[in-house]
């Protein structure tokens, strides 16, 4: 991988009774490390010097956890990678998700497995932005997931989805924001939408469903509805027909928000998860002056 380049793989899942949520992430050169911004800054920086597993847990028992490991705590070939006390495995069936993380800013353990097994795999990458240097790829659009926590005390399963992204030069590169989303269809198929603002004005907008039988069709995107801003005043937009309404605000930061949606898409009404990324936010020196008190480095 090219120094201040990156990859990370995401999951996200939701309990069959709707009461716990999660999301898993896990970083080689983390796009959100202030510690791999300020390196690049120096001189070319290896990304699996700044890799990490964020567990966001949601539900009656929230916990947030992105404790950065430099390249000495950490290993990964085709189908494992450790991060510090924590791993991940790929037995060619399933995604195994071992965690033993510490959260932030209150230091509460987050200890348990995950096991995610996909309905069906899908071989398809497409590009971002304008040149390429930055890939998308719905892994397993549609999953099942297994979640059993010794802390916090939790066990349940439900509908889940597993992507890749991938840059060969700093997120900061690719794109000016994006608001991305994710719908689970009646049929079982899945459709993401990828709405991306570059750096010139321009868009570039992914709009493609896949199908349980590994079919991967483009449709017709609806047009921007607006949606109030976060919190942190960070602006947002779906795509639908139709107004949208949040049903749950996950994460509420100054460069980036997740939440859960309902709205209209493709004729049905549908539960999305959806978030937005503003990157001059996330690179602007104050926030990431901010950024070492949500995500310790362990070098």
């Amino acid at each position: 991988m090219a120094p201040g380049g990156y990859l990370w793989w995401y999951v996200d899942a939701l309990s069959d009774d709707g009461r716990f949520g999660l999301t898993l992430i896990a970083f080689v050169g983390s796009v959100f490390s202030p510690y791999y911004a300020w390196a690049q800054r120096r001189g070319p920086a290896p990304a699996d010097n700044y890799c990490c597993l964020n567990v966001a847990l949601y539900g009656p028992q929230r916990r947030w956890t992105m404790t950065e490991r430099g390249a000495r705590w950490c290993e990964r070939d085709a189908h494992h990678f450790r991060i510090g006390p924590s791993a991940l495995h790929w037995d060619g069936s399933s995604l195994t998700i071992d965690i033993d993380e510490v959260g932030v800013p209150i230091p509460q353990r987050v200890r348990g497995r995950v096991v995610l097994h996909p309905g069906r795999l899908f071989p398809f990458t497409t590009r971002i932005d304008p040149l390429g240097r930055h890939r998308w790829g719905p892994i397993a659009p549609s999953a099942r997931v297994e979640v059993d926590l010794d802390a916090p005390r939790q066990r349940w399963q439900g509908q889940a989805y597993l992507d890749s992204n991938e840059g060969e030069e700093p997120i900061a590169k690719a794109c000016r924001e994006w608001d991305w989303s994710r719908s689970t269809l009646r049929d079982g198929s899945t459709a993401v939408l990828y709405d991306v603002q570059n750096h010139d004005g321009s868009d570039h907008l992914l709009a493609l469903r896949f199908g349980r039988d590994g079919s991967v069709t483009p449709f017709e995107a609806p047009p921007r509805q607006p949606m109030r801003p976060t919190g942190w005043r960070v602006a947002r937009r779906m795509r639908a027909p139709a107004p949208v309404q949040v049903l749950h605000q996950l994460e509420d930061t100054p460069f980036y928000q997740r939440s859960v949606l309902r709205s209209e898409l493709l004729g049905e009404t549908v539960t999305s998860f959806h978030e937005t990324l503003n990157v001059p936010r996330l690179v602007s020196p104050v926030v990431q002056g901010m950024l070492p008190f949500r995500m310790p480095r362990r070098g």
